[in-house]
């Protein structure tokens, strides 16, 4: 199918593009990488009547580190993130995340900054910036906002970004030594969305007690969420096959589980559980060394 009608526009700064949104308002909606946006008005369930593409604005893309960060522009595509060396060496599990996202194709042109905006309860990426703890840099009329990402995902395709705003920056805490992590998912067979995800970052001392835990769940629910169970099971605790097994079973708490085609609630909480044991080993592996 073809889109409705439109009017297309392609600002050549932040500030023109605040300037359109802030004159278009409901009318308009934001293309970034287009991989969610395009088939969504082909089908006619998107009808904007306009469409700012920030494909032209300048500053929007990269990677650097920035004290004690890693920032990486809104617009840095999957493949960017996924070959970044930086990103590799610092923050390997969001390298890993976005190096199992779709296809080739997908990950060239998607944006790091669109899906997170786009929140997809079945992203990669949302379990693995709820477990990096990354920080999400909105600029709006009003000058620029960071908001964590516990706090951004609200609901089914939902985030804490304003209408006024574009999310522009994504910062990533560098972790400690001793340090790993992992993400992996249950891909769907066709779409490679996650039917689950899990993202598990551990900080672990020398005789293998770990310090920090951070663990984020995607794909089973509406929304990327922290499992705070696991977390709980884990920090504090020497993290043999035991004590992650334990965790691990409180994977699927404090999420809203969705029955779909893919699943039932039972066998996607029993996937939730596996997931978390798989990513939180592999993980402790990585931060032994």
């Amino acid at each position: 199918m073809y889109p409705a009608a439109f009017e297309y526009h392609a600002p050549n700064s932040v500030q023109d593009a605040l300037g359109l949104l802030g004159r278009l308002k409901d009318d308009a909606k934001v293309l970034a990488g287009g991989h969610s946006l395009i088939p969504m008005m082909k089908l006619r369930l998107a009808q904007p009547k306009h469409l700012i593409d920030l494909r032209k604005v300048p500053g929007l893309a990269g990677i650097r580190e920035d004290g004690g960060m890693i920032a990486i522009g809104a617009m840095t595509t999957h493949w960017q993130v996924e070959s970044s060396s930086l990103v590799k060496g610092k923050c390997p599990i969001l390298s890993e995340a976005a190096s199992v996202i779709g296809d080739p194709q997908v990950r060239n042109l998607g944006t790091l900054g669109g899906s997170l905006a786009h929140a997809d309860p079945a992203a990669d990426l949302p379990a693995a910036a709820i477990a990096l703890g990354v920080e999400l840099v909105c600029e709006g009329p009003k000058g620029r906002r960071t908001v964590k990402a516990d706090d951004w995902f609200k609901g089914l395709m939902q985030t804490a970004l304003r209408e006024d705003e574009l999310l522009v920056e994504i910062r990533v805490p560098v972790w400690p030594s001793g340090t790993g992590g992992c993400y992996m998912k249950f891909p769907h067979p066709a779409s490679r969305f996650a039917v689950v995800g899990v993202g598990a970052v551990v900080t672990v001392d020398g005789k293998g007690v770990c310090s920090k835990a951070s663990v984020g769940v995607t794909g089973a629910g509406t929304r990327a969420v922290r499992a705070k169970g696991v977390e709980a099971g884990l920090q504090g605790k020497k993290l043999d096959a035991a004590t992650i097994e334990a965790a691990a079973q409180k994977a699927a708490e404090g999420v809203d589980v969705q029955a779909d085609l893919q699943g039932s609630v039972e066998y996607k909480s029993h996937l939730c559980r596996v997931f978390a044991r798989r990513s939180i080993e592999a993980a402790v592996k990585r931060a032994q060394g």
